[in-house]
Order: structure tokens, then sequence, then C-alpha cells
């Protein structure tokens, strides 16, 4: 029977019960090949219940440094009854199905065209271990032993790692150790061993560092000089602050007096928790929020009130899978029209997408400075995917002499020197991004009245429709002012070399790169864009009118990015084709060549 072989290049999925303890086995294998110098991209798929559900966790080996979720499963390893039938299914003809025998498989679960490789990973653990919990949660350490075995990893890293896990909890380490070891002796007495796909140190790696979205973007908005974190928690950006006031607790301590110069409010909703943000913002704090697509919905009163009263606000939107609560625990794009647009009337928001934890980090920090010197809500665009998983990524850095811009903001002596009345909402410089005061600042000189209703250059009310109209036309001005600074797409040619063109942002990056190189082999050349912000620099538009046809990648049923480059750019729909996946899961670089191989061939048969 033919079997599947292949040097660091392979899939392996983990199928698991949810809330079994098979997180940390499953994270310490994907570390275990990363400390190898081997590229890794680890997903967790995992339900939105508590425990029980079944789930999933992948990880993706490939000394190419394709870090996108891939199509196939080269070997499974399945301890989940519930699951099973669907996990023999998606192994690949030649594949390998590691499973628990301790209880003979079913006939009608043998499929042809695999490997079976049984190990009895509960009956191993009955006879070593006493404690009912323990077994359970070592039994996990037994399919790692017998991966070890089976893909010729270094035992050591492994030791080394369960070290690091459980320090301060010695007496773990031990038994890990032990059932490490029996699943390693049970494939060396009963297996062939290593299997044709098999690891090999590299050093492919460098400096690269393993971590997750949300908690870079934690980083990058302690980093950023903020001080209030409101939130509700929502999955999947619970973590994100989390992660925040666990480093804040660390590095944000008062070494004099003890006291906290941070503060995190949990709110009653997410409405609340965007009125605390806009509330410190306007009285000179950096703060900020994260939530996921139902807390958008909630929030758009106040994002309206924030871009109309022109109140610096940060907003980090974690993507999941709606409408409605949708699929907590899956992600997509889903929110770009949504967090474009939010609030009634005639709004437009700044959006940012990150594509790895680096740019999570460097775009949070990015954030603050875009919010305080637009004076308007920025929202940073990522998803669970890249929020909630462990992602191979360039270092986190933090230039010391980096100063906070803090925009247009008058100082004391600033508004003493003045010979003219403060306009709060005056545009000065032409750029339509009006002076504003920090509350306190003067004690005569300053002060405004902040409203949500139509208001003239002074902040007073007013419903003259030529001062109106003036004043929903300067934030128009300011928009224009804002596609100067927010980060630039990323071009990956000198110079066209196509009429086709593939536009793509954040997640849909890695598959999308792997994707260009899948069909150049099927001889397609395609010329590619990567977009990092809204609004729309002119550089997309004439990457979009110096292409016939622009495939646009996006994980969405509605293709609410190409809608949003119609509306913007006024370009032709028809320029644009879509390419999209919602199905919850990560969007792989095969659907990607694929669906544009099909179309491709469509064109050409016109």
């Amino acid at each position: 029977m033919h079997k599947l072989s292949g040097l660091n290049d392979f899939v392996v999925r983990f199928a698991n019960v949810n809330g079994t303890g098979s997180a940390s086995a499953n994270t310490m294998f994907a570390k275990a090949i990363f400390r190898m110098g081997i590229p890794v991209s680890p997903k967790n798929i995992f339900p939105s219940n508590i425990q029980g559900l079944p789930t999933w966790y992948e990880v993706r080996v490939n000394d190419r440094g394709y870090l996108g979720r891939r199509d196939g499963i080269d070997v499974m390893v399945s301890v989940n009854p519930q699951s099973m039938k669907k996990d023999i299914a998606a192994v690949k003809a030649g594949g390998y199905f590691l499973y628990d025998n301790t209880k003979a498989l079913p006939n009608e679960l043998h499929r042809d065209g695999i490997h079976y490789l049984g190990v009895p990973m509960m009956g191993l653990c009955m006879e070593q271990f006493t404690d009912p919990r323990q077994r359970q949660l070592l039994k996990n350490m037994v399919y790692v032993g017998a991966l070890t075995a089976l893909l010729d990893i270094e035992v050591e890293v492994i030791q080394q790692i369960i070290r690091e896990q459980f320090k301060g909890k010695e007496k773990l380490v031990n038994p890990n150790f032990e059932a490490l070891q029996l699943g390693m002796q049970y494939v060396q007495e009963h297996f062939e061993y290593p299997l044709d796909l098999k690891v090999e140190r590299r050093d492919l790696v460098g400096d690269r560092i393993l971590i997750d979205g949300n908690t870079a973007s934690g980083l990058g908005a302690l980093y950023a000089g903020a001080t209030v974190a409101a939130w509700y928690p929502i999955t999947p950006s619970t973590s994100l602050v989390q992660a925040f006031e666990k480093y804040a607790n660390k590095l944000r301590i008062d070494p004099v007096s003890g006291k906290k110069n941070f503060a995190v409010v949990q709110m009653e909703d997410e409405l609340a928790a965007i009125g605390v943000v806009l509330g410190a913002s306007w009285n000179g704090a950096r703060a900020f929020t994260a939530t996921s697509g139902p807390g958008i919905s909630l929030m758009g009163e106040f994002l309206g009130l924030a871009y109309f009263a022109e109140i610096p606000t940060v907003l980090i939107d974690v993507q999941r899978g709606g409408p409605s609560t949708g699929m907590p625990t899956r992600t997509q794009q889903s929110d770009i029209l949504a967090a474009a647009y939010a609030s009634h009337g005639d709004t437009r928001h700044v959006l940012l997408f990150p594509s790895t934890p680096k740019e999570c980090f460097d775009f949070t920090a990015d954030a603050f400075d875009l919010a305080e010197r637009l004076q308007t809500p920025v929202l940073m665009m990522t998803d669970l995917e890249l929020g909630m998983n462990d992602t191979m990524s360039e270092p986190l850095t933090w230039d010391e002499n980096r100063q906070y811009d803090r925009g247009k903001v008058l100082s004391e002596s600033a508004l003493e020197e003045m010979t003219t009345r403060f306009g709060r909402y005056k545009d000065v410089d032409g750029d339509g991004i009006p002076y504003r005061t920090i509350p306190g600042a003067h004690p005569t000189k300053g002060a405004y009245f902040t409203r949500g209703t139509s208001h003239d250059e002074y902040a007073g009310y007013t419903e003259d429709a030529t001062v109106y109209q003036a004043s929903v036309e300067r934030l128009l001005l300011k928009w224009e002012t804002a596609k100067s600074i927010v980060p630039a797409p990323e071009q990956y040619q000198t110079s066209y070399q196509s009429n086709l063109g593939i536009l793509f942002f954040g997640t849909t990056t890695q598959p999308a790169l792997e994707a260009i190189d899948l069909l150049r082999e099927e001889g397609i050349e395609l010329d590619a864009m990567r977009v990092k912000a809204f609004p729309f620099t002119e550089s997309v538009r004439h990457f979009l009118e110096n292409h016939d046809q622009v495939f646009v990648v996006e994980q969405n049923r509605d293709a609410q990015f190409r809608s949003l480059l119609v509306n913007e750019l006024e370009i032709n729909p028809k320029q644009l084709t879509k390419i999209l996946n919602y199905d919850g899961f990560p969007i792989t670089a095969d659907f990607i060549s694929t669906s544009i191989l099909e179309r491709v061939h469509a064109l050409k048969a016109v």
C-alpha cells in the first residue's frame, strides 16, 4: 500500500474532546518541532461549549515557510469516538491514522488506502498510573510520545518543554516523562519507525517566536501608553484584555507606592465599555476596548458619537463567525462593512488589517497615534485565527526613542498665547483636523461643550443647514488626510508583470502567497497586493485599474471587502472576482489556487 512520505512537510491533526487537557500536550508537540528550527503553523479549532464536544488542533510543518492552513491531513491522531468517522475520512490516501486501540476499532471505521497505527493509550495509563484524572491527562502525553518516535522528534526537546510547562509543579514532571516514554516504547516495539513522514533539525526559524495575536495586541496597547481598558468579555477577544492586564500588572505598578497606574474595567455590556473609552479618551487618557462582531453591533451608537464629536477611540475587533451569535469559536472576516460604516448617518472609520502577531503589536500602537492625530475612531480588524492561535512571527520590538503622537492638543501655554477665540471644530490648517484641549488645561480658555448634535466651529448647537453641511464636509477632508498617514499597502512586485492581479488582507495573506506559487507552477502569473488599511490609498486604485481582472480573497459570504473597494473607489464590479471562504475554518492555499484556476480557464473559454 502507498505510504505518504516527506521530510519537514506534512500536516498533523489532533482530534480530541474539549476539556480533557489535550491543549497543552498538542502545543508541546508544535513547540518541539519549532525548537528544532522548522517552521510550524498550529491552528486550534474548538467548540463554543466548556467541555464534551469535539475539538481539533492542526499543526502544519513546512520548511519552505508556508504558514497558511493546507487541505488534507497526513497524520490524524484520533482519541475522540464522536468524530472518528469524519476524522478517518479526512486522512489523505497513504496517510496515517493513530488511534487509541484500548478498545477494538469497529469494522465500519476501517478504510482502505490509509495506515492504521493502534496504540493502547488509555490501557497503558491504566497500568502505569493510579489516579483517574491523571490517567486521562497523561493519555495525551502517550500519543505525543508515539509521535516522537514515529516522526523522529528529538526527545530531549520534548522533555525540556515538559520541564518548562510544569515549572513550579515539579511533581508532575516525572509522570509526564513516564507517559512520553510509554508512547515511544510502544511504537518502538510494535511498528517500523520512523515513518516516511518525519522531521529533521533545521535552522529556518532564526529569531522568530510563537505568539498569538491577542497577546501581541495587548502588549501593543501597553507600549502605546494605554492606561484604560474597558471591556465586556466576548470570544474571541477576551484574552486580549487579559494579556494587557497581565503585563500591566508587571510593568505599570508604581515602584514607590505599589499602586496600579492603569485601570481595567469590566462593564455590564459592550455599549457601556466603549462609553468608558470615550470618557477616558476625552479626558486625555489613552484608552481602548476589544470585542467581536456582536459588540460592534452594540457599540455603533457611541462610535457615531466619537466620529462626530471627534473623540480619539481605539477598538480592536477580533472577528468571528456571524451573524447574531453565529459561530463564536470559528474565524471569519465578516465585520468589514459593519466596522467601516458603524453607526447611523454618514460615517467612515479608519480600519487596520494586521496579518501577523508582529503587526498586531505594531498596528495596535499605531492605532493610538492615528486616533489622536485624526481625532476619530480607529478599529483594528483581526480575527479568531490570528487572535487566538500561536503564530510564527518576527520578534516584537519597540523603539525607546519613539514619541507618542498626541495630535493637535493645545497646552496651557498655547491657549494663553492665543489672541483669537478657540474653536473646537475649526479647521485652522486646511487638513480637516481641528485643535482640541484636555479638560483643565487652562483656567479660563479652551473650554467647549462636547455634543453629538449638529454644531458649529465653536461647538455651539445649530440647525443651520449651511453650517451643518460644512461640518460634515470637513470630516470628509479629514478622511482625505487619513489616506496619507495610514499604513500603505504592500506590493509583491516592483512592476506589473501580468494582466491578472490578486488582492488580499489580514489572515488571507499567508495562504494567498502560497497560492500564487501554486498558480505559477500552473503557468499563471499574478501580480499581488496586500491592503493594510482603510481608507484606501491611491496605490490601491492604481493596482485595480491596471489589471483586467483582480481576484479579491476574503473570508465572508457577501464579499464585504470587495464591496468596500467598489463603493469607495468606484471600480467596475465585473473587474473584481470574488474568492470567498466562510465555513469558519481558515482559508487554504489549495482552495484559493483551485478557485482562481477555474476562473482563469473560464475567462479563456469566453
